[in-house]
């Protein structure tokens, strides 16, 4: 069966249906077999496995998985794509392609309906790279039973994903992924394997759930909160950051150093220095005294 993703049958495919790429959908299609190899085998799938796809094109990376896992959902907001998608996949009976935006899907409730007789979860997708934080993060948030996703991002946001402390690239993205699931940079994709080409690198990236997160906090979201503070503006201390982030954090000063010096964090420290452990127990520290 001829792939989907070469040059060719990518051209012959768009100007069959008179297809003209939206900037605003962030859409980047790619056309080398060997990366949707490299990227199926990168995500392990089985027949045991389902897959969830988000955003897929014309069905490249589709069909791919499609002959991996037992069952794939494609989630594609253009709907001038499902009737391209519907003649693509035409010869793969374990794809079911689901016409919405998936910011705005119940992904848990459609992961339930779908998904009943699958051993394990995978998201495998090349992701429009205008919302890629915040579709990994409400996958993550809504507690969607997933064992990992094999994702293709900007080079940049994969290097955020997967930054260690001290770090340029270390922030609050990282510290909010890592909590839940490990990170690594499987491979770095070239600006040249896409129709049309973006203007960045990219990189794949594979992340797999932790048993539970990496660090045990009293309050998720407040420690969360505590990660944003401390990273708004990157050359304040840290001190700084949470007197001047935290509501009524300057009134609460004295209270802040006090918690600081509970975590055993010295005040003129930087967020990008703290490790996870680090901001658990300043975390942890602060909540009460945060804690409306």
């Amino acid at each position: 069966m001829k792939d989907i993703a070469t040059p060719t049958r990518t051209k012959e495919i768009l100007e069959k249906y008179g297809f003209s790429f939206k900037k605003s959908l962030g859409q980047n299609f790619l056309i080398d077999p060997n990366i949707l190899r490299r990227i199926t085998e990168t995500a392990e799938l089985t027949k045991e496995t389902g897959a969830i796809e988000i955003g897929p094109g014309i069905g490249a990376l589709t069909e791919h998985v499609a002959r991996s896992a037992g069952k794939v959902v494609a989630f594609e907001i253009d709907q001038r794509l499902l009737p391209i998608l519907s003649d693509t996949l035409s010869p793969y009976d374990n794809v079911k392609i689901i016409h919405e935006d998936v910011l705005k899907a119940d992904v848990a409730q459609i992961v339930e309906q779908e998904f009943t007789d699958f051993e394990q979860l995978m998201v495998v997708a090349n992701l429009p790279y205008y919302v890629t934080t915040p579709i990994i993060m409400k996958l993550l948030e809504e507690k969607v039973p997933l064992k990992g996703m094999v994702i293709m991002l900007q080079k940049e946001v994969a290097d955020r994903i997967s930054a260690k402390p001290g770090t340029k690239a270390y922030g609050s993205l990282s510290i909010a992924i890592q909590y839940y699931m490990t990170a690594e940079t499987a491979f770095i994709v070239p600006k040249t394997v896409f129709m049309p080409q973006p203007n960045v690198d990219s990189a794949v990236i594979k992340l797999l759930k932790r048993e539970k997160p990496a660090v045990e906090v009293t309050n998720e979201q407040f420690f969360f909160t505590v990660t944003r503070a401390s990273f708004a503006q990157r050359r304040k201390t840290i001190l700084n950051n949470l007197t001047n982030q935290l509501p009524q954090g300057k009134e609460k000063k004295e209270a802040v150093i006090e918690a600081l010096s509970q975590a055993e964090i010295e005040p003129s420290r930087r967020g990008e220095s703290l490790s996870l452990e680090e901001f658990a127990r300043l975390a942890n520290a602060l909540y009460p005294v945060f804690k409306s």
